[in-house]
């Protein structure tokens, strides 16, 4: 009942506005409209070849408009109409298509009161009324609560593993079931978003590559890896929310998915592993199966740090980071074979959290203010009993913790 009141004020015009005209009751044109639209996506838009005969290649939005032309987002006729007022089911159609709430040529006019029934953002004419144009705070309306719809909406969630490992996805990729990765039928690729495990409050950032799930029912594959950090393996099935973060190639560092960097030797893996992304703040932790050594780790300054810390199975290693910038890990097996890998890591402000790999959200509590200062530090490093809610705060040492 609150959604219909809401709906109707904001879409009813009084009969003393009628004859109002200023900039905010105006309608939006429809290039302003689709521009607000696609910014809020934070996705790029490719150079493509399918143009409109009416939006000219001087015209500032003309590479967004002419890609969701490509895409599907846009119907695909020869004129655009840039500046005519954005009626209310264009609107519509362009915000379910942007959203990917299914294909893009399931989404007309036609079928609007379908997809109105499940997402009920606005309230269409009946066929005896003109449709109604759009402002800009009633598109931003719209906007705003089919985006809140979506991020509440509950999916059965899945994992894929050992069966697609090494195999190519829909996208091209090399599919590797360690990385924060998953395959949706309709989001694009290298859309990230996270997934919240409703059962138990965790999350993760995954990266799409891949399409699927084709199970009736189910909404997304996660890899392995993204699966049992917010749930235990033998679950096979989760339920989750969704929530959209952007293009992996516009939305930054600060919430790039966690690529691993896990084989020291064919029998030696990490878990998780060496991220190629980390968050200045938080707290690494790594553990394998078998023993492997850190020897030495590098600071962006130059420093060479020596760790020759040796790390037995079911225990794990911490380190926190003190600076921005590319470190390099030596770490090494057993029996001497060797392998460098390289962290970059980004300030991405306060609040920002590290997860362990069980899948738990922990929060570090010190670090070293310089690379120089741990130099002395590292040597003297001393296991710390660590648990699934709290990491050890050293700069980097080894920590018993449980599988």
């Amino acid at each position: 009942m609150r959604r219909l009141i809401l709906l109707l004020a904001v879409f009813a015009v009084p009969l003393s506005a009628v004859a109002a005209t200023t900039a905010q009751s105006a309608p939006i044109s429809r290039e302003d409209g689709y521009q607000m639209i696609w910014d809020s996506l934070h996705r790029p838009a490719e150079n493509v070849r399918d143009s409109f005969s009416d939006v000219p290649s001087s015209d500032p939005d003309e590479q967004i408009i002419d890609y969701g032309k490509a895409r599907g987002i846009l119907d695909d006729t020869d004129a655009f109409k840039p500046k005519d007022p954005l009626k209310l089911d264009d609107a519509l159609v362009w915000l379910f298509r942007t959203r990917n709430v299914d294909d893009p040529d399931q989404i007309t006019p036609q079928t609007l009161s379908g997809f109105l029934l499940k997402y009920p953002i606005a309230l269409l004419p009946d066929a005896s009324n003109a449709m109604p144009t759009v402002t800009r705070d009633q598109l931003m309306f719209l906007m705003r609560t089919l985006d809140a719809d979506l991020v509440n909406e509950v999916h059965e969630v899945s994992l894929y593993s050992e069966q697609f490992n090494g195999q190519g996805t829909a996208f091209g990729e090399t599919f590797d079931m360690y990385a924060m990765t998953a395959a949706h039928r309709t989001f694009p690729y290298n859309t990230l978003v996270k997934v919240t495990n409703v059962d138990n409050g965790k999350s993760v950032i995954v990266r799409i590559n891949d399409r699927g799930p084709y199970v009736k029912g189910r909404d997304m594959d996660l890899s392995l890896g993204a699966f049992t950090t917010i749930a235990a393996r033998s679950k096979g099935v989760i339920h989750a929310t969704f929530q959209r973060l952007g293009d992996a190639t516009l939305v930054g560092d600060c919430i790039e998915p966690a690529v691993y960097q896990q084989v020291i030797t064919k029998n030696v893996i990490l878990k998780p592993g060496i991220p190629h992304v980390f968050h200045l703040g938080d707290t690494l932790s790594i553990q394998s199966s078998r023993w492997f050594v850190v020897r030495h780790i590098t600071y962006p300054d130059g420093t060479k740090v020596s760790i020759q810390n040796w790390v037995q199975p079911k225990t794990a290693y911490s380190f926190k980071p003190s600076i921005v910038g590319d470190y390099e890990f030596e770490l090494s097996s057993a029996d001497g074979h060797y392998r460098t890998m390289t962290m970059h890591v980004a300030d991405c402000g306060a609040g920002a959290s590290s997860v362990n790999d069980s899948g738990s959200a922990s929060s570090a509590t010190s670090s070293d203010s310089s690379a120089s200062s741990a130099v002395s530090e590292a040597d003297s490093s001393s296991e710390q009993t660590s648990s699934s809610s709290s990491m050890a705060p050293s700069s980097g040492s080894s920590s018993s913790q449980s599988e």
